[in-house]
């Protein structure tokens, strides 16, 4: 047994065990195997450069690239995203959302939809996220660094539309006005409002946008997500729905 500050606790686990099929024997305590990936999330370390303590790499690797591959990770994520409004005495479904994305440089090998954000000079991935007024994840998707956010926040929004019917209120900051405001209420019936900045030349907390700026940091301070390492856009999508799995498991 790993006694590491990322492993899960009894509590935690028995949240986690009712997605996993436990009824099977096998070789390896999936428990390990689950502490083995939030050690690799929060650390930022490659998958062979896992400690001997751990079950083998590739046998850690195999379970998380099936539990993405089956939606299990997005399964549990979601749950806790309901589960931690109930704790703060929320609806467990959202009616309101905050868009933006963040521009993340990549590593020269990686990246499925890697490009370049000539705005602000990254070569890399943009993670496009859509939170609730808690600051928790509602939807994610990766992108190219190279897409404009009004463009990019299209596939956003339809995925929170497939997955939280009862949101009817976005808001976004100005790189998002234009013709997406229509299509969004057009295509989904949802009112995307602009939050604009006034004073430019002073700093000021805008209502709602400061809410996401911290979901980035969250999700920052796991330091898989410092760089962009993945190939694959998915993969990069279970390493965000695993930081902010950790968070709100933490906070239970």
């Amino acid at each position: 047994m790993t006694n590491y500050s990322t492993d899960v606790s009894n509590s935690q686990w028995q949240i986690i065990s009712k997605y996993l099929d436990l009824k099977r024997r096998r070789k390896f305590d999936l428990r390990e195997i689950m502490n083995g990936i939030f050690y690799l999330v929060k650390t930022g370390c490659q998958w062979r450069m896992l400690p001997k303590d751990f079950p083998n790499a590739s046998i850690i690797y195999y379970y998380f690239n099936n539990w993405k591959n089956k939606g299990i990770i997005e399964r549990l994520h979601d749950t806790m995203v309901k589960r931690t409004r109930k704790q703060e005495e929320r609806k467990e479904e959202p009616t309101a959302a905050i868009v933006d994305a963040q521009s993340v440089k990549s590593t020269l090998v990686s990246g499925e939809s890697r490009g370049f954000d000539a705005g602000k000079k990254v070569k890399g991935v943009k993670r496009h996220i859509m939170v609730d007024t808690l600051g928790l994840v509602l939807a994610v998707v990766i992108q190219s660094a190279s897409i404009q956010d009004r463009d990019g926040a299209k596939d956003v929004i339809e995925k929170l539309a497939s997955k939280r019917k009862k949101v009817v209120k976005i808001f976004g900051d100005g790189g998002y006005r234009g013709k997406l405001i229509d299509w969004t209420q057009e295509r989904f019936k949802m009112d995307l409002e602009i939050i604009k900045r006034n004073e430019l030349s002073q700093f000021k907390v805008l209502p709602k946008r400061w809410v996401v700026e911290r979901t980035f940091s969250w999700i920052d301070t796991n330091r898989r997500n410092s760089k962009y390492y993945e190939r694959l856009d998915d993969t990069g999508v279970a390493m965000v729905q695993l930081s902010l799995l950790r968070i709100m498991l933490n906070r239970l």
